[in-house]
């Protein structure tokens, strides 16, 4: 299945969106106190080390272009992973996949600050709600390190979809995929070499957790990459909600963390206007031209 149909596309978003969600589960079973620096290291070398077999799609003549903006891209990932983990591992599942789905909602406000760009009616109520949202999940009076880790982890996503814009356009998703790990590697194995000082040390566990979060993940990134390649996406990007469902649905079942009304409100505040305007945008923009029937015509 490439994502040809919009069905086909909403179908690799939802097992993509299980697939990043497994992975989320993995760095909840960290042992407390386990060295997050190493486990982020571990993460970057092992997710590079999956990425050879696809090493045809890298431009190896001109391999550096835009390195600037893919370090500070890299360099923003890594604070974002370091955050998440934190996060992870400290608020229920659910509560932190809501504050991660808070990205969207920053990226529209990066935009009209770096690009200019008007946000529509709709588009200002999406980022009240959420902010709304996001304050009734967290509560004031329960906001936290790991809450601030959380608003970090969904701050360095939007910064990063932001910033994609400025990479060069004749690059493959694989190629950025690979310079982004290469370039964190430095300053990940520096952060790791001082946790090893401090008397922190691997185990067995630890790099098992962070293969299996390495291969979630870039398995994600490979369905998102089938799912927007041929399919646009204001025809499927509301599927990438899915994910908060698989959170609760894990975070009950298998930590036995009851979401409260609190949370499914905020959840909602922050779910609903999102996906009004995917709806919104799917009016005004249909869907290329995939339908056989439409080609025919068009024959």
């Amino acid at each position: 299945m490439a994502g040809k149909t919009v069905g086909s596309a909403i179908f690799l978003l939802v097992i993509g969106n299980a697939m990043a969600l497994i992975s989320d589960v993995l760095i909840k079973l960290l042992e407390p106190g386990a060295p997050i620096f190493q486990f982020a290291f571990l993460r970057c070398v092992l997710t590079l080390l999956l990425l050879l077999p696809l090493a045809k799609k890298i431009d190896r003549r001109q391999f550096f272009a835009g390195t600037g903006i893919h370090a500070i891209r890299a360099h923003v990932h890594l604070i974002g992973m370091l955050c998440m983990i934190i996060a992870l591992a400290n608020l229920p599942l659910a509560t932190a996949n809501a504050v991660f789905y808070a990205a969207p909602i920053l990226v529209m406000l990066l935009s009209v600050v770096i690009f200019r760009e008007r946000l529509t009616p709709l588009s200002v109520i999406a980022v009240f709600s959420g902010f709304a949202g996001i304050i009734l999940i967290l509560r004031p009076i329960d906001f936290t390190w790991a809450a601030f880790a959380a608003l970090g982890s969904a701050f360095s996503l939007a910064i990063n979809a932001v910033l994609v814009r400025k990479l060069p356009k004749q690059q493959t998703t694989v190629h950025k995929l690979v310079l982004n790990y290469l370039l964190i590697i430095p300053v990940a194995g520096a952060l790791a070499i001082w946790d090893w000082q401090q008397g922190s040390r691997w185990t067995t566990d630890l790099v098992i957790i962070a293969a299996g979060s390495s291969l979630f993940i870039l398995g994600y990134n490979i369905t998102v990459l089938l799912a927007y390649r041929q399919v646009d996406a204001n025809q499927v990007t509301s599927a990438e909600y899915t994910g908060l469902i698989w959170a609760v649905a894990i975070g009950w079942i298998w930590f036995n963390e009851v979401p409260d009304l609190w949370f499914l409100a905020g959840s909602l505040m922050i779910v609903i206007p999102l996906v009004l305007i995917g709806l919104t945008q799917r009016r005004k923009y249909p869907a290329r031209g995939f339908n056989p029937a439409l080609r025919s015509s068009k024959k």
